[in-house]
Formats: structure tokens, sequence, C-alpha cells
């Protein structure tokens, strides 16, 4: 700012060239570091408060004895490593890690390739059935969950289901199926409608991906014989990895945490088939008797599992990278 113009500035109110004076001696004493922070200490105060005073509480809970007797007096005991220890000697909770784990590899495997498959295919703008589906994807991500696991449930009802009614008219089964009922079958009839709601957040990503491949690629790879797999390995695949990384997190973290399809569907059974980590949790906090302390610390357990997976995804990707 020229000297004439920060005449004019301060001259037209009353105390401006000692404000104005203030902030360049202030611009020029700090770094442009410092003063990027000090211009978002209200976001970040905000940060601080909606995510790391939870953080920190939940912390706190899991290194407490916190049940209602506790919550009525308010006073929560120091338990130490005792809640951890509890959790790790629970055959439950090995069993619902296990059954997180599965249920994890399953959707999010079969979610990411029928996102791929059907990204490729809206993609392809002279097939007519491209216009359709772009329509049809949206329409799962605007159920709630909840409402969807009840969608579902009536959907595998044993007595009267859609499913069991279109295997019988197509003559592929002459008994009714307990999809819900069968320990062997329960934890993947949970998977089906979590994977129907989550896989068009999938699709849009990777169809948004797809856009911005550069279409002389192709041309070129045609021109020296490349067939559409070929193409599709060596081009497409390649292309979309970095964007295949965030919803493996994403869809990892989410799959981890899943909760309402099995509130709606089954409830964690039938017996503990459907008990996932997420519903331990929910149980040991919520349900007599109310031991908050234990529930806090399963779900800290949940995320550093997360938090694992996540920094694998990353640095197998990044190693592929360099």
């Amino acid at each position: 700012m020229s000297a004439g113009r920060l005449t004019a500035t301060a001259g037209s109110e009353p105390g401006s060239a000692e404000r104005a004076t203030h902030h360049l001696r202030f611009g020029r004493e700090l770094p442009p570091g410092v003063l990027s922070v000090a211009m978002n200490i209200p976001t970040l105060l905000t940060l601080a408060l909606v995510l790391a005073y939870p953080i920190y509480y939940a912390a706190y809970l899991s290194f407490h004895k916190v049940s209602l007797a506790q919550l009525r007096s308010g006073v929560f005991p120091f338990v130490g490593w005792a809640n951890y220890t509890r959790i790790f000697d629970d055959p439950l909770f090995m069993l619902s890690l296990g059954n997180t784990l599965i249920f994890t590899a399953f959707s999010v495997t079969l979610e990411m390739v029928l996102a791929i498959a059907i990204a490729l295919l809206i993609n392809q703008q002279h097939i007519w059935t491209s216009r359709i589906t772009k329509f049809l994807i949206l329409l799962p991500y605007a159920v709630p969950p909840i409402a969807n696991g009840l969608i579902w449930a009536f959907i595998y009802s044993f007595e009267y289901g859609f499913l069991n009614r279109i295997l019988f008219t197509l003559g592929l089964s002459h008994d009714a199926v307990n999809w819900t009922g069968d320990p062997g079958t329960a934890l993947f009839a949970v998977a089906i409608p979590y994977i129907w709601r989550t896989l068009p957040f999938a699709i849009l990503l990777i169809h948004a991906a797809l856009q911005g491949i550069n279409r002389e690629l192709y041309e070129a790879a045609s021109v020296d014989g490349a067939g559409a797999f070929a193409r599709f390995w060596h081009i497409t695949l390649p292309l979309l990895r970095p964007i295949i990384v965030v919803i493996l997190v994403l869809r990892t973290s989410f799959a981890f945490a899943v909760f309402d399809e099995v509130l709606a569907i089954t409830q964690g059974g039938p017996g503990d088939a459907t008990w996932v980590a997420s519903w331990y949790s929910y149980k040991k906090g919520f349900s007599p008797p109310f031991d908050i302390g234990v529930g806090a610390a399963s779900a800290y357990v949940l995320a550093i599992v997360i938090g694992l997976i996540a920094i694998a995804y990353v640095g197998l990707i990044y190693r592929r990278n360099t």
C-alpha cells in the first residue's frame, strides 16, 4: 500500500491511520503461518469442542467405572486398564470382533466390485441403460438407515417375505428360507441391506473419477491393439487407485461401525451370530447393568483397529505408487 493511499484511507475515518499502521506492523512481525492460525482460532476452538472433547471424554470413561450407580452418585472411580482387560477376556467381544471383520471384508469387497462395474456402465454414454441407472442409484442413498433395515426385514421375513416368494415363483426353492434366523446366513443377510444403502456413495465417487480420465489414453491403447480388459487393467484401474483408497478407508470405517441394520433386522441374533463390535459396545453401555466404561473401552478398541486398517490401506497404495 502506498503512502498516499494510506493517508487517504486514514483520513476517511478517525483513528484509521493508527489501526492501519498496527495491522501493517502486525503482519510484518508475525510469520504467515502464525497469522493464519491466529485468524482461524474460532474454527479451531469449534473443532476442539465438537470433536476433541467427546474423544477425550470417551477415553476418560474407558478408564473409569461408570455404571448406573456411579451415574446416580456422580463419582466415577478410576480403574486403569480394567475395562480393557474385561473386554479382551470376554469371548463375546472376540466373537463380535471376528464377526465385524467378516462383515467388513464381505461388504467392502462386494461394494467395490459393484461400484466399479456400475460406474463403468453409467459412464458409457451410448448405452441407454446408463440414464436409468444414474437415477436409480440415488434412491438407496435417500433411505434412512433404520428404515432401510426395516424394509429388508420385511423382505427377509420367513412367513411372508418377498424374497422367498420370488424363489417360489421362479422354482428355485420349495421351502422357505429363514434368512435372518439361520446363524449361517444371518450375518450376510445383514450385509446385503448395508451394501444396498451405501453403494451409491462409492458409485458417485468412482464415476466422478472416470470423468477426469483423458479419453486419448484409451484411443492410443486401442490403436496399439489393447482390448477392453487390457484398457481397464492398465489405464482405468491405476488411475482410479487414489479414489479407491479413499473409498476403502471410508467404507471400512463405516462397515466396522455398522449398527442400524443390526438393530432393525436381527438385534444381534440368532443367538450371537450377528453380534458386531458396535452392537457389543451398545449392549454393554446401554443395557443392564449399563456399564458405560466397558462400552467406551470397546469403542476405543474398535477405533484403533479402524485406524490401523486405514494406515495399512494408505501405506500399501503409496508403496505401489512409488
